[in-house]
């Protein structure tokens, strides 16, 4: 598969993500105070990017190690995405209603490259860092 068919399902990965976050925020706001509902929905819809992220963006085998290092990606995101507001508003001057999409389309990049980076380390040949269908043998 080539980067481009990555970065193409990468983009709709994230498409997916965002949808299944708002989606869930909604959901749980009905019985829990946003702040619990942001959280949970966050949390949820990362586990969900993570096996969409491994099984359809580069179709690999998902592990303990690239679960655990998942979250690397959206930290990344969140640090690019301040610094970019920042400076796009303090520094260039820029409208703060449009700073938060210029600052996000920055990171795609970024974050694209960290993600593949997980995703795609060479696995180790124990099979116990599967999470998904294989047991060790005896």
């Amino acid at each position: 598969m080539t980067v481009t068919w990555q970065v193409l399902r990468f983009a709709l990965v994230g498409v997916v993500n965002t949808a299944t976050y708002y989606g869930l925020y909604l959901l749980l706001t009905l019985r829990l105070p946003y702040i619990a509902a942001h959280v949970i929905a966050f949390a949820l819809s990362m586990v969900g990017s993570f096996f969409l992220t491994t099984f359809f963006t580069y179709r690999t085998r998902p592990t303990w190690r690239k679960f655990l290092l998942f979250p690397l990606t959206n930290a990344a995101n969140l640090v690019i995405t301040t610094a970019g507001v920042w400076l796009l508003v303090d520094v260039a001057g820029l409208d703060s209603r449009y700073a938060p999409l210029l600052a996000a389309a920055a990171a795609i990049p970024v974050t694209f490259l960290l993600s593949r980076t997980i995703m795609l380390r060479p696995d180790t040949t124990r099979t116990r860092d599967s999470l998904v269908g294989t047991v060790a043998p005896k």
